[in-house]
């Protein structure tokens, strides 16, 4: 046979044979529900899969990488539930008329805490970049509340 037509055919079936193995293989279809789990959203559902994916196979890249991408953005999401949280018992506290001094110092603990907590996500460039920007927000939601305690005090 001609040359020509060898060198495609053989990557041909050299391309299909990695396909159908990387459909076949558990790890890499573990691996490509926790990328899906993971552009849904579900961080939690990503991590669990990718980490089970990667017990089967260590040198699934896809699964490692889908699973620091998922234990990142579940850091963010973390954050950002406690910072929802600690807006709502800040607002409970301001709807009072008078703020007494120890609600004062927690108000400034609580603010410490989450731009501390904030300083300490790792930047990512595959995070969701709507978790990124809320992240941000209360990070600067809580600078503004602590300059305002500390310009009280």
């Amino acid at each position: 046979m001609n040359t020509k037509v060898m060198i495609p055919v053989f990557a041909m079936v050299t391309l299909t044979i990695m396909t159908l193995y990387f459909y076949t293989h558990p790890s890499y279809q573990k691996s490509i529900q926790a990328k899906y789990y993971y552009e849904m959203g579900d961080y939690t559902e990503a991590y669990s899969l990718a980490k089970e994916a990667f017990g089967l196979d260590l040198y699934n890249r896809m699964a490692a990488t889908v699973m620091a991408g998922s234990t990142t953005a579940l850091k963010y999401v973390k954050y950002i539930n406690e910072g929802k949280g600690y807006i709502r018992n800040i607002g409970k506290i301001a709807e009072n008329e008078t703020i007494s001094s120890g609600d004062k110092a927690k108000i400034k603990l609580i603010c410490e805490i989450m731009i501390d907590s904030y300083v300490k996500l790792a930047p990512s460039v595959v995070i969701d970049k709507d978790l990124v920007s809320e992240a941000a927000r209360y990070h600067a939601k809580f600078e503004k509340l602590l300059e305002k305690v500390n310009s009280q005090v």
